[in-house]
């Protein structure tokens, strides 16, 4: 193998990894583009930040969008922005360590605020309330915590550890999930007030001279729904039946939700109960009629270059990165605007790549596979409901088009118009246009129209 070989093998693993779909940017990271002009004008620092930094009293507020666009990047600067502001911020992503996100309750939620509050807070004050808490409920528990605990003679670490094993088990052993829950729910009321003691004893002495908390729960919104026996999502009943407990803990709180509870029924119920949530639409790179939305292409583009530049500078995108212009504007339309496709798309593409400049036929190839993935999504009765919105360009407000945003199926994009009023559309993914059911779909709504 020559050297030249070696070079480029080592530039394509280098390039490969720099396109991973699923870590989100830290804060201040030189990769970071700011997308807020081709996508409605959302600053996550001034529409959720601002709240938080003005407001005499506690704020909840909600954060959607849909799985992959980019909201943990967005929460991580927002995390950042209010840290400079002196306010302690509590971030954690909940699916990593302490909710199933195929199953998931309030119960699960407040555990896992808990727990990361003790853990970040543990040198800000004594947490002896929740500790307490706990013990008196142990004997019921220990066997479901699976560990021994001596309360009487434990660290502080290892007793707030007891909180970390809970979540652990309700996360990773389904077996015992529903019998932590019915031993926790009767006695949520009074966690939610030890723990209040607690945070109103940190607030006193938070780190870094900070005067304030707000505590940041991600990635609630891959909470997958669930129909209730009641006929109810579990949806409702997280965010709408336990509003008030999400809402009762003494600090400034937000929370990711789910993009297809934004738009449904239950609209109307989040605002009051929360505020209007803020969403996070996609990059618009087409327009409502079709055609091509340039600043939007020049946002997708620099999202690419500022990965391929950390270690190759002088690659042009359109000649050496790949074949020819025509296969760059095809990956960001397929990618439909959407940051965690486009990567997945490019990655997919260095697997049928054996040297630069990315060949066509590798960009087909990966979107192939992506289609195939999409076309499996999509249950035989759901193809006219895309073809409808592909032709409307709106989401009417029925479960059953909701299921299809959560799975994003159809994704939303948001744009000011010449009078400067702002609008929302809707329309089905890119990769799914290409299939042949969604063809035949759209012929049956084009007669129909007609």
């Amino acid at each position: 193998m020559t050297n030249q070989k070696i070079d480029i093998e080592e530039l394509l693993t280098n390039l490969y990894n720099s396109f991973d779909p699923f870590q989100p940017l830290p804060a201040g990271d030189p990769l970071y583009v700011d997308c807020k002009k081709v996508r409605g004008d959302g600053d996550v620092l001034r529409d959720l930040g601002r709240k938080i930094k003005r407001s005499k009293r506690m704020t909840c507020q909600l954060y959607a969008g849909h799985r992959g666009a980019g909201k943990s990047t967005e929460l991580l600067r927002l995390k950042q922005y209010l840290e400079s502001e002196k306010i302690f911020v509590v971030y954690f992503a909940a699916d990593e360590q302490d909710i199933d996100a195929e199953d998931a309750e309030y119960t699960d939620i407040l555990l896992a605020c808990t727990r990361h509050l003790l853990q970040d807070l543990k040198d800000a004050a004594e947490p002896n309330s929740v500790v307490n808490w706990l013990k008196d409920r142990w004997q019921e528990l220990k066997d479901l915590a699976l560990t021994e605990i001596d309360f009487e003679k434990a660290t502080i670490d290892v007793k707030i550890s007891a909180f970390a094993k809970l979540t652990a088990n309700l996360r990773a052993v389904p077996t015992l999930r529903q019998q932590i829950r019915q031993k926790i729910n009767p006695h949520t009321v009074t966690l939610i007030k030890v723990l209040n003691d607690f945070i109103d004893d940190a607030k006193k002495n938070l780190p870094n001279g900070c005067t304030e908390l707000a505590v940041i729960v991600d990635n609630l919104d891959r909470i997958v729904p669930v129909i209730q026996e009641d006929k109810r999502t579990n949806h409702d009943h997280i965010f709408i039946d336990r509003s008030e407990q999400l809402k009762a803990l003494n600090c400034h709180i937000i929370y990711t939700v789910p993009i297809s509870m934004v738009y449904s029924h239950r609209a109307a119920d989040l605002r009051e109960f929360y505020t209007a949530p803020q969403v996070l639409p996609m990059i618009m790179v087409q327009k409502p009629d079709g055609s091509k939305y340039e600043p939007g292409f020049n946002k997708i583009k620099e999202l690419i270059i500022k990965r391929v530049e950390q270690f190759a500078p002088n690659l042009s995108l359109e000649t050496d990165l790949f074949d020819r212009e025509e296969t760059l504007n095809q990956l960001c339309i397929m990618s439909g605007g959407h940051v965690r496709n486009l990567l997945l798309l490019i990655q997919s593409a260095f697997d049928y790549t054996d040297d630069l400049p990315i060949p066509r036929n590798a960009i087909r190839r990966s979107i192939t596979d992506a289609r195939d993935i999409y076309r499996k999504t999509v249950d035989d009765n759901q193809w006219i409901r895309l073809a409808e919105v592909a032709f409307s360009r709106e989401v009417p407000n029925d479960d059953n088009y909701r299921s299809l945003m959560f799975n994003r199926c159809i994704l939303e994009y948001c744009y000011y118009d010449d009078e400067g009023e702002k609008r929302r559309w809707y329309d089905v993914h890119p990769l799914i246009k290409g299939t042949p059911e969604f063809k035949k779909a759209v012929e049956s709504v084009s007669q129909k129209v007609q």
